[in-house]
């Protein structure tokens, strides 16, 4: 009997937050020199986003997500639920606040993100990487469709380092995003647990992101029209 083929995750995109979308579009043209592309709404999450393509080598078909809380918009997932990427924490926004926008996580894509979810539940100690929901939304090159796992309580987990999971339909954000000089370079997760995010990227098998022990923080280097950039959470 032939062994399960193991799984293959890549790293889709990195995740930008800001207390509004304007400042990070703001942030976007101060920081990497380039305005981002259109995105969309979230009604589900009551967030919207910009996004810029930046694969790069070792990093295919990957983007950079600008995302907020779009005012004046209730979300429409069952009261009590909090929005994706901890975005009703309070110390995250008196973060966004204080120092503006920043990269605050990133998402792998996974082939089957249901056993991919299993596949970190099942190890020791088990990660609960949330429940895999629905998402859609319409674009002017057609319908994006992808499940993705967010928990009820919004949380990111390990800081940000562990990455929420995607699985996309059909059609990827990237296949209709016109060419931009932003590259992902590198990206490396510190955690003062290094060795479980490291089972944990195994378990899901991710590779190409750098583990090391210490303070938590993510950091994103990128080749942009101002040079190279790197882009820190801080542990935040």
């Amino acid at each position: 009997m032939s062994k399960p083929a193991p799984l293959q995750a890549e790293v889709d995109h990195l995740v930008v937050a800001g207390r509004t979308l304007d400042e990070c579009v703001q942030w976007c043209e101060a920081t990497l020199g380039l305005v981002p592309g259109p995105g969309g709404a979230h009604p589900l999450m009551g967030t919207h986003n910009r996004l810029l393509p930046c694969s790069g080598q070792g990093f295919a078909r990957c983007y950079l997500e600008l995302i907020a809380i779009e005012r004046g918009r209730q979300p429409l997932r069952a009261k009590g639920l909090r929005r994706w990427f901890d975005l009703d924490d309070e110390a995250l926004r008196a973060t966004l606040q204080r120092q503006g926008p920043r990269l605050i996580h990133f998402a792998a894509r996974v082939p089957d993100a249901a056993k991919a979810v299993h596949a970190l539940a099942g190890g020791t100690p088990g990660i609960d990487r949330g429940a895999v929901i629905e998402a859609s939304r319409d674009t002017p090159a057609g319908r994006l469709e992808w499940r993705i796992t967010v928990r009820d309580d919004g949380q990111r987990l390990m800081y940000g380092a562990l990455p929420t999971l995607i699985q996309w339909g059909a059609v990827h954000p990237t296949d209709s995003m016109p060419a931009v000089p932003l590259e992902l370079v590198s990206l490396a997760a510190c955690h003062p647990r290094a060795e479980l995010l490291r089972e944990a990227y195994v378990r899901i098998g991710l590779a190409g992101v750098d583990v090391q022990r210490g303070a938590p923080n993510l950091v994103a280097t990128l080749r942009t029209p101002r040079g190279l950039v790197t882009l820190e959470s801080e542990g935040h």
